[in-house]
């Protein structure tokens, strides 16, 4: 194995956290990992990595080894990606995290015909609405709603995102439809579990804030089945519209409260913060945010 394998071996021990981790990655033996770090250690005649039994920490050695070897890796691989794909077709492996209901409904589509232009390209999904680390996970790019609080990641608008209180016509016929934001607490209210206890916020024309407070009658961490719940006639949603679209276009749902605004939110495109983004990578994003637009199909159908 040359040096340039096992610098990538030490870089991917230092990126997961462990050499447990970093094996699992690599798809290599715990041991063989280990050996490799000796060897380079060796080599080098320093030690970079303080191991214990249960944790491990870069020396200052290490910690500037890392940095400079970790540059040269991606002048590396930026070469060899400008060389191999200089006749424009994609290669290799491009792992891609979505939220599950966004990426059942909406990424599927884009995915169709992206996959279409690429063919060669093989993709690997992961569907989950929890956070996870990409680093860690070997994720390339993720997909990600809300709110952007991880510094160390660099992310791509791709879509705005607009939320809606709807109910389906039976309930609001039993139950009466609420008129102000405050008439939201006497009614059942299908809570996703992410949404604030203290209520939701609504702004009316003249911009002004109004808190709608809730009673949750019902709470789950899955979009698509509080919209199945409210469409059944269990209670109000305040669910983004890219799950209800199709129900307030038939009427199954029907938008309350419609004359204020409600929370608006970003779909964005994460990554590591590296200096070299793959071109596989750099046209995926680009892909995705021509693809939904500055007005996504989800709410240019609800005008």
């Amino acid at each position: 194995m040359g040096q340039l394998e096992i610098i990538k071996i030490f870089i991917t021990v230092v990126e997961t956290g462990s050499i447990t981790k970093a094996a699992e990655r690599l798809g290599l033996a715990k041991s063989a990992v280990s050996k490799r770090l000796a060897e380079l250690e060796q080599l080098l005649a320093v030690k970079l990595i303080n191991r214990t039994t249960r944790s491990s920490s870069l020396t200052e050695a290490g910690e500037r080894y890392y940095q400079k070897s970790r540059l040269i890796v991606e002048e590396m691989e930026e070469l060899n990606a400008e060389i191999a794909h200089s006749q424009g077709t994609l290669t290799g492996n491009l792992k891609i995290a979505a939220p599950l209901s966004f990426g059942l409904h909406h990424l599927t589509p884009a995915l169709k015909e992206f996959c279409q232009r690429h063919p060669e390209l093989k993709l690997d999904l992961e569907f989950s609405d929890k956070k996870i680390n990409l680093v860690e996970d070997g994720i390339d790019l993720a997909l990600r709603i809300g709110e952007l609080t991880d510094s160390s990641l660099k992310a791509k608008l791709i879509a705005n995102i607009e939320h809606v209180l709807c109910a389906s016509p039976a309930y609001l016929a039993q139950h009466g439809t609420p008129t102000t934001p405050e008439d939201i607490q006497h009614h059942q209210f299908l809570k996703y579990s992410q949404t604030p206890l203290s209520g939701i916020t609504l702004t009316d024309a003249d911009n002004h804030s109004h808190l709608a407070p809730i009673k949750p009658h019902l709470v789950a961490n899955n979009g698509d089945f509080l919209k199945d719940m409210a469409t059944s006639g269990h209670g109000i949603a305040f669910l983004p519209r890219f799950i209800v679209w199709k129900e307030l276009q038939s009427g199954a749902l029907t938008s309350i409260l419609a004359n204020y605004t409600l929370n608006k939110i970003g779909a964005y495109v994460v990554y590591p913060s590296t200096r070299f983004l793959p071109r596989k990578s750099r046209l995926f994003i680009d892909f995705l945010a021509g693809y939904y637009g500055s007005v996504p199909y989800w709410d240019s159908t609800l005008s």
